[in-house]
């Protein structure tokens, strides 16, 4: 007789498991793998576990524009508003067995009802989201590219000093892919459905995508 009783999902993951993490737990990912190389806002922390080892990481946070938030799906729901802000996969395991849309997808269910996900594919990196295609994100188009304060590395380009907004130095933003995903249950969904202020685009993007060098990121100018 088993000393614990496997569950469907255990039996289902073969070794695999999502659970919630800290945001120290992330932070070796964040810092050491993705290219960023940034800490953002993090309320959500998420590991991908293969036999006990973490092996992939995402995380949650407010998003860092207030306009956007409320641009989303309205003043009412300007509070239910959260981006999947960073995706990381060991080097190793990554493009292997489905790893990142198995974190995602599970990771999306561990989130409070009624809540719009919204993230992003950055065309600078050659990232078209495939990872949100196969975990049945809501595809709302491509931001415009645009130019902002220069803030120097390490730091958000709404986060710049007064120095920094006087120096007329400009940097350049890419154009993104917008995706969002509805969590809840399917009535809330089709309310939330209908709350949404973005126009849905039926066909998703597609090109190839490449990869970078984790030990030394550097974008790749798609001319998009």
């Amino acid at each position: 007789m088993l000393k614990q009783q496997l569950s469907v999902f255990d039996l289902f993951a073969k070794g695999k498991e999502v659970r919630r993490i800290t945001s120290a737990d992330a932070r070796p990912f964040l810092l050491g793998i993705h290219y960023a190389r940034r800490i953002p806002n993090i309320t959500d922390a998420f590991g991908l576990f293969v036999d006990g080892e973490l092996i992939g990481v995402v995380t949650y946070g407010i998003p860092a524009s207030p306009s956007l938030c409320v641009g989303l799906a309205g003043e009412e729901n300007q509070y239910n508003v959260k981006e999947l802000n960073r995706l990381v996969i060991r080097p190793e395991f990554s493009g292997k067995d489905n790893y990142a849309s198995y974190l995602v997808s599970h990771s999306l269910k561990m989130l409070g009802n009624d809540t719009f996900v919204v993230s992003y594919a950055d065309t600078a990196w050659t990232h078209i989201g495939y990872v949100y295609q196969a975990t049945n994100f809501l595809y709302t188009g491509k931001t415009k590219e645009r130019t902002d304060i220069y803030t120097g590395e390490g730091k958000h380009s709404r986060h710049y000093t007064d120095e920094e907004r006087d120096s007329g130095q400009r940097q350049w933003r890419s154009a993104k892919h917008r995706y969002v995903y509805l969590v809840g249950d399917k009535r809330t969904r089709k309310r939330m459905l209908s709350e949404l202020k973005y126009p849905i685009i039926k066909e998703y993007p597609k090109g190839d995508e490449i990869r970078y060098d984790t030990e030394n990121p550097q974008q790749v100018l798609t001319g998009e």
